[in-house]
C-alpha cells in the first residue's frame, strides 16, 4: 500500500492495532477509487445502503431523525420516506422478497416495512444492539458492533446461529454496516476507512479495503465511511458515509496495494 495512504488507514483504535502488528497472517489490503459521483443528503446520518431494481434505500439514524428512505440514484432526492418512532435510533436495512428490514440502535428491536410504501407490517426481536444488516444465501446477517455476526432465518426472523469473525487469526471488532457481494459479506469497519470482505462460511476477511482515497470531506468526527450498496445484475458498487454530500460508484483494484497484520 502507498505510504500516503496507508498513514490515512484508519483512525484511533486501529492505529493502535496497526503498531501491534507482528503476528497472525497477512491479509491483502486493495485500494478503493471512486469511478463516478453522485449527490447525497450531508443531513443522512447513513447506517445502511442497498440498491433495488433502479433505486436506492437508505436507513438513517440519530434520535428523532431516523427515516427510511427511497432514492433516485441521480439526484439523491428522496422519491419516498418512512420515520421511525421518536425514540428509535435507525440502523442498518435488509430487503428480503417484499419486506424491508431495518434495525435499531438499542433496544434489541426493528421495524418491518413494505416495499411498496413503506407501510408499517410489524417488529422483529432480536436482542442486544443492531448496527449492519444484509441479505444472502437465504438468510439475514445482522452486526451488533462486535466481532460475532448473528445469523437468522428471514422468514421465521429466528436466530439460527452465528459467525465469528477473524484477520489473521484474530477477531475483527466494531462491524457496522454489511452487503452481500458475489458470495462474501462486506462489512464497514466503524470509525475507520476499512472495509472487511468476509467468507460467510468461515469467517475469515479474506481481504481489507481501503477507502482513504474517496474525496470523503468530512463534517465532523461522526462523518465516518458508511453504507455499501450493490446491483447485481451490472456488478455496480457504491459507497458514502455518514453525512456525506457524495456517494460514490467505485472500483476496487484487484491487485492488492499491500497487506496488514493483525494480533490479539
Amino acid at each position: 500500500m502507498r505510504a500516503s495512504s496507508w498513514r490515512r488507514w484508519g483512525t484511533g483504535a486501529a492505529l493502535l492495532l496497526l503498531a501491534a502488528c507482528t503476528r497472525g497472517d497477512p491479509v491483502p489490503v486493495h485500494s478503493v477509487a471512486a469511478v463516478t459521483t453522485y449527490p447525497h443528503g450531508s443531513d443522512a446520518f447513513t447506517q445502511g445502503l442497498l440498491w433495488h431494481q433502479g433505486y436506492l434505500y437508505e436507513g438513517t439514524g440519530r434520535y428523532g431523525q431516523s427515516q427510511l428512505r427511497k432514492l433516485e440514484l441521480e439526484t439523491g432526492t428522496p422519491l419516498a420516506t418512512a420515520a421511525l418512532p421518536g425514540d428509535g435510533f435507525g440502523e442498518g436495512i435488509a430487503l428480503w422478497r417484499d419486506r424491508l428490514f431495518q434495525l435499531e440502535w438499542r433496544g434489541g428491536k426493528g421495524q418491518i416495512w413494505s416495499l411498496d410504501g413503506f407501510a408499517p407490517i410489524g417488529t422483529f426481536d432480536y436482542g442486544g444492539e443492531g448496527w449492519g444488516l444484509t441479505t444472502g444465501a437465504d438468510r439475514l446477517w445482522l452486526s451488533d458492533g462486535s466481532a460475532t455476526l448473528r445469523i437468522y432465518d428471514p422468514d421465521t426472523l429466528e436466530q439460527t446461529g452465528t459467525l465469528k469473525v477473524t484477520a489473521g487469526g484474530c477477531p475483527v471488532p466494531r462491524l457496522n454496516e454489511l452487503e452481500w457481494i458475489d458470495g462474501r459479506i462486506w462489512a464497514n469497519i466503524w470509525r475507520t476507512d476499512r472495509v472487511a470482505v468476509i467468507d460467510p462460511d468461515s469467517g475469515i476477511v479474506t481481504q481489507f479495503l481501503d477507502l482513504s482515497d474517496l474525496p470523503h470531506g468530512r463534517a465532523s468526527g461522526e462523518s465516518v465511511a458508511n453504507g455499501i450498496a450493490y446491483d447485481r445484475e451490472t456488478g455496480r458498487i457504491w459507497m458514502t458515509g455518514k453525512l456525506w454530500r457524495r456517494l460514490y460508484e467505485v472500483r476496487v483494484d484487484p491487485e492488492p496495494d499491500g497487506e496488514y497484520r493483525q494480533s490479539c
